[in-house]
């Protein structure tokens, strides 16, 4: 394959007929999809889409998801550009070596949770040179990626969020989850990891493995977070009045709007992020900050382009 190639996984999740459903993350990474043809000069064979719509070939299950993501990352040369999209629930779950601390993950059809260690590990792997740009369309989605640098990071308000459209948090708690998990297993146990080692073997996520902890490299790393809230948020997902009555994920549609009013010339990532923030505020969504992790190279560097080595 050539270099300078351009990669993307897009994955929606709305849990069709389950407690759990939403409604707009199919048309979130649909409409993604028909934007990085149209102004990023994605090739469509270049393009992976995971929906759990009824019919689909292949689920966005943990498996699935991390197989392609992989490929992704294993077919990168330097001067790449990797994207990955998701839409759908995210939780926070407790960490390894029983800390306090939580951590990030998102939540695939089947709940073979992928944790913000298994995207660390990830981003280790990219070659210097390539980019991997994550955006996670989802609750608790802040610092997504393990240890990553913070450059637009949390952000506290007095306002009451006044909501015209219906909405739904795109957040299941970690004891839904135990509750869901603990019925497929029927062991008696509180550590989430030892029913997901249970259900998924290998396939589980790298957090509950017995290996070596994967740490941040030295220098800084080729990952670009643009997270659709705090660590400590949720995100929405909602009916929006435009263009007909639409659902979406509320950051995936101000991304998306932002780019569509500056096709003339690229932003940078900062720039698209505290862009989109304005656009979540004038709806007044003011309890959802989007955020961006990420090296000081690569917040200034421009959204889903090539590094640019002159």
């Amino acid at each position: 394959m050539e270099k300078g190639k351009k990669m993307a996984l897009l994955v929606g999740c709305n849990y069709p007929n389950t407690p759990n459903e939403l409604h707009g993350c199919h048309n979130d990474v649909l409409a993604m999809c028909e934007v990085l043809i149209a102004q990023f000069g994605f090739n469509p064979n270049c393009i992976e889409l995971l929906t759990d719509k009824p019919g689909s070939l292949t689920l966005p299950t943990g498996a699935n998801i991390k197989k392609a993501l992989n490929e992704m990352v294993d077919r990168a040369e330097p001067g790449d550009v990797l994207f990955f999209h998701y839409s759908g629930h995210g939780t926070l779950i407790k960490s390894r070596n029983y800390s306090t601390k939580k951590e990030e993950a998102i939540v695939p059809c089947d709940f073979n949770l992928i944790t913000s260690v298994d995207f660390r590990q990830l981003v280790n792997r990219v070659p210097k040179g390539a980019t991997f740009t994550i955006l996670s369309d989802s609750c608790h989605s802040g610092g997504l990626i393990d240890k990553e640098t913070e450059q637009i990071g949390p952000s506290s308000t007095t306002q009451t969020s006044i909501l015209s459209t219906s909405y739904k948090s795109k957040m299941i708690p970690s004891q839904s989850i135990m509750k869901y998990l603990t019925s497929l297993t029927s062991i008696n146990t509180t550590d989430i990891g030892t029913h997901l080692l249970e259900l998924f073997g290998p396939d589980a996520s790298l957090m509950f493995h017995e290996l070596e902890p994967i740490s941040k490299p030295l220098k800084p790393d080729e990952g670009i977070l643009l997270s659709g809230c705090q660590t400590n948020e949720t995100s929405a997902d909602v009916e929006i009045m435009e263009d007909g009555r639409k659902a979406c994920g509320v950051f995936s549609n101000a991304v998306q709007m932002v780019l569509k009013e500056n096709s003339a010339g690229p932003l940078s990532n900062k720039q698209l992020v505290l862009l989109a923030r304005k656009i979540l505020a004038i709806q007044h969504f003011v309890n959802q900050h989007p955020c961006l992790y990420c090296s000081n190279e690569n917040a200034d560097a421009k959204f889903l382009c090539a590094a640019d080595k002159s």
